[in-house]
């Protein structure tokens, strides 16, 4: 197994407006901020699921993991582990009950996981695995766990398995007290990220695809200076490339609800399957795969589908995390996209460091037919890209 550094796991980016903490992890091989290579990210969780095995035989195991940035991790693992799956979620889901719980550091503070079919499966588990990104005072897992043995009192064991682990000594017995297990791929010291922060001074650039202002053409430019012409120009951009060529692909498994990780990643692969059917022709050179907010591992699998047919394919994803940018080289993020969302229109999301492509596949599972959000996600690609395909995954 690889053994990651940190200079291939962390870099520091900064929170806006996040009194808690002000600064975050990005981490660019995880195919969420930051495009990445697909079969490199997969790696890297599998990588993760790998720490587990030796401790997993035999157990009935159910993985559960955090919106949105943790969703394909847990069902990468899950996937690794023959686990059941579920990942949390800040969506309303129709006819679901939740176990809501908190998440206090996050730009969203409510989280909530879907109780429906989670009864039976508990009742027969005897190892929950919480999957993250990152675990740093590991409050939010506890939070959630306290909830669970309230629900399912002295049924299961709990464990924790993350990419990275910046928990300190203090935060690290507490687990330890409660015989909660922490598997991570990294330990990472925190002691020196916000001081980090200090070396950016240089504003990037943030472009608005939101309903802009009467006069306003929504895009602002940091500290650079932009010609009036090259201004109209992306304005224009914006406002007429409108569509892109929507494929509806049925048999949508939706892991916000309990499923067979086995079976969700059946679906997964065949969703790939019909999607290159569709986009014969369209899939060679470079290409980019972009998911949507909680919706990652089935295009990080459509990613890695189409990278093992010899393209050159990058993956990343739409985020509801509001990160400041900055235009120093060695600061993570750069450009800042701002996006109405395609679950909610009235939802700040976000995408960061758009490049250009052969062609660009947006992948969603946003089952409502508003277009604001999608449209938005198209003009802001469409900048820099020609060739834009939008699948959605839908139920039949």
């Amino acid at each position: 197994m690889r053994i990651y550094q940190e200079a291939d796991l962390v870099r520091i980016a900064k929170r806006e407006n996040n009194k808690k903490r002000d600064y975050l992890v990005v981490n660019p091989l995880q195919g969420k901020h930051i495009a990445a290579k697909p079969g490199k990210t997969l790696a890297l969780f599998r990588a993760l699921a790998d720490t587990l095995k030796a401790s997993c035989e035999g157990r009935n195991i159910l993985v559960i993991g955090f919106a949105e940035t943790a969703t394909a991790i847990g069902a990468a693992v899950a996937a690794s582990l023959g686990a059941y799956y579920i990942q949390t979620t800040r969506e309303e889901i129709e006819g679901a009950q939740y176990l809501d719980f908190s998440e206090e550091h996050s730009h969203a503070v409510q989280q909530r996981l879907v109780k429906n079919n989670l009864d039976t499966v508990m009742a027969r588990t005897d190892l929950v695995i919480f999957a993250e990104d990152e675990v740093t005072t590991g409050n939010t897992i506890l939070n959630i766990i306290h909830i669970m043995e309230k629900e399912y009192p002295g049924q299961a064991e709990y464990a924790a398995a993350s990419l990275l682990n910046g928990m300190d000594k203090e935060a690290q017995a507490v687990y330890e007290s409660r015989n909660i297990r922490l598997y991570y791929l990294l330990k990472t010291d925190h002691s020196g990220y916000s001081e980090i922060l200090k070396q950016y001074t240089k504003k990037g650039d943030y472009l608005s695809f939101m309903q802009p202002a009467p006069g306003h053409d929504g895009i602002c430019k940091g500290d650079s200076q932009e010609s009036e012409e090259n201004r109209t120009e992306n304005s224009e951009r914006s406002r007429t490339i409108d569509t892109a060529k929507e494929f509806s692909i049925s048999g949508w498994m939706d892991a916000r609800q309990l499923v067979l990780a086995e079976e969700y990643e059946n679906a997964c692969r065949l969703l790939c399957q019909e999607m290159k059917k569709c986009l014969q022709g369209a899939l060679s050179g470079r290409i980019l795969a972009l998911g949507t907010e909680e919706f990652m591992y089935p295009a990080l699998l459509a990613a890695e589908c189409i990278e093992q047919s010899g393209a050159q394919v990058w993956f990343h994803a739409t985020t509801r995390s509001p990160i400041a940018v900055f235009k120093e080289e060695q600061y993570p993020l750069h450009v800042r996209y701002e996006l109405p969302g395609c679950y909610d229109k009235n939802r700040r999301t976000f995408v960061y460091d758009i490049a250009s492509y052969d062609a660009v596949i947006l992948m969603t599972d946003a089952q409502s037919r508003e277009q604001e959000g999608i449209q938005a996600l198209v003009r802001a690609v469409g900048l820099k890209n020609k060739k834009i395909y939008v699948v959605r995954w839908c139920l039949d």
